[in-house]
């Protein structure tokens, strides 16, 4: 574990782009500098570029709002000619309103930008819980054009993390419309759910490509053992089994182990937590060559963005920006003009644009 390193930097300015958004959990790009934003509580909204919050889309499906769970990320389809094609997660109520887990959906957006169509479940968790917590819900598009999607443990039944007959404490790749890619690491394996990339994980609510491609987590420990991942096809990362953190309130979990034979080990870890959500690579050049490769990812216990700095695959530094404490920081993404975007999850919350000093 690192602490922060003394190297210099420019600090960014926040600029807000719109306020007034009730606990936004994720921000996607659309045409023409606008925004697409979920709302925990069961609402998606464009922002227009001047920042004008515009009225609740209509058209979702039925959300179980809650503790964790809500409407949360969001992803616009990188096609050219994807009609206006969007992705989200959410956490998907059973018959009876009882039970829930994570679900993911495809629509297409109205050409006004008032309503979703043609709305279908491409994807759902199983099996279903009774909790409010855990969901995971972290959508990114991989360069083949499938979908990875982080799955959370669901809290209480964090020994199914190991077992490959359930989604939870799970990253799944589908494809758009979601079948299941032939080249998945389980696919034709018995007791196995096919749509499972990689397995052993907590709750992941950050993810996103590195500039070479490949696929990037963070994911929550319990008091402490914050983890960053790179989950690789029918790898295992440990959970419960090894962890850095300990049981709330203390104590070890399970044997107490951080390392065992088989289990991989994270790219890097915080003791104590720092709760990460949302995480991205800048890859332009807006903010300079000291910038360029870093990763951004969002602190909600300390309301700080965590910029790391990598040399040899290994993190070598770490600082600490947008430090006054005052908002936890949800989703960190790289916009189309290359600037950063972070939203601030809190009932006020708010969409920043990180200008470089």
């Amino acid at each position: 574990m690192l602490c922060s390193a003394g190297m210099a930097f420019a600090a960014p300015r926040a600029q807000p782009v719109a306020t007034g958004l009730e606990n936004p959990w994720g921000v996607a790009f659309l045409p023409q500098g606008r925004f697409l934003v979920t709302e925990r509580p069961g609402r998606l909204r464009v922002v227009e570029p001047d920042g004008r919050v515009n009225a609740p889309i209509a058209g979702l499906p039925p959300i179980a709002a809650g503790g964790q769970g809500g409407l949360l990320d969001v992803l616009a389809d990188s096609r050219v000619d994807s009609n206006r094609t969007v992705y989200f997660c959410y956490s998907e109520p059973d018959a009876t309103g009882a039970a829930n887990s994570t679900a993911l959906a495809r629509a297409q957006l109205s050409a006004d930008r008032t309503r979703l169509e043609n709305v279908k479940v491409i994807f759902s968790q199983q099996p279903k819980v009774a909790s409010r917590a855990h969901f995971g819900c972290r959508i990114v598009e991989s360069q083949d054009g499938n979908l990875f999607l982080t799955l959370g443990d669901r809290f209480s039944r964090k020994e199914d993390a190991q077992k490959l007959d359930n989604h939870l404490g799970k990253v799944v790749r589908v494809a758009k419309d979601g079948s299941v890619p032939k080249d998945n690491p389980f696919v034709g394996k018995a007791g196995a759910l096919p749509e499972i990339w990689s397995y052993g994980h907590r709750n992941g609510q950050g993810a996103t490509l590195a500039p070479d491609g490949r696929y990037w987590m963070t994911e929550h420990g319990p008091q402490g053992g914050d983890e960053i991942n790179m989950p690789q096809a029918g790898r295992n990362y440990g959970w419960p089994l090894i962890t850095y953190g300990e049981n709330y309130g203390g104590g070890k979990i399970g044997d107490g182990l951080t390392a065992k034979a088989g289990l991989e080990q994270p790219v890097h870890y915080w003791v104590p937590s720092i709760a990460p959500s949302g995480m991205a690579f800048v890859t332009s050049d807006k903010y300079g060559a000291t910038w360029k490769g870093n990763l951004f990812v969002g602190s909600l216990k300390f309301g700080y963005l965590d910029r790391i700095v990598f040399k040899d695959g290994k993190v070598v530094a770490e600082h600490k920006l947008l430090t006054d404490g005052k908002a936890r920081i949800r989703d960190v993404k790289q916009g189309p003009d290359g600037l950063l975007y972070v939203l601030t999850d809190e009932s006020d919350g708010k969409l920043l644009r990180l200008l470089p000093d």
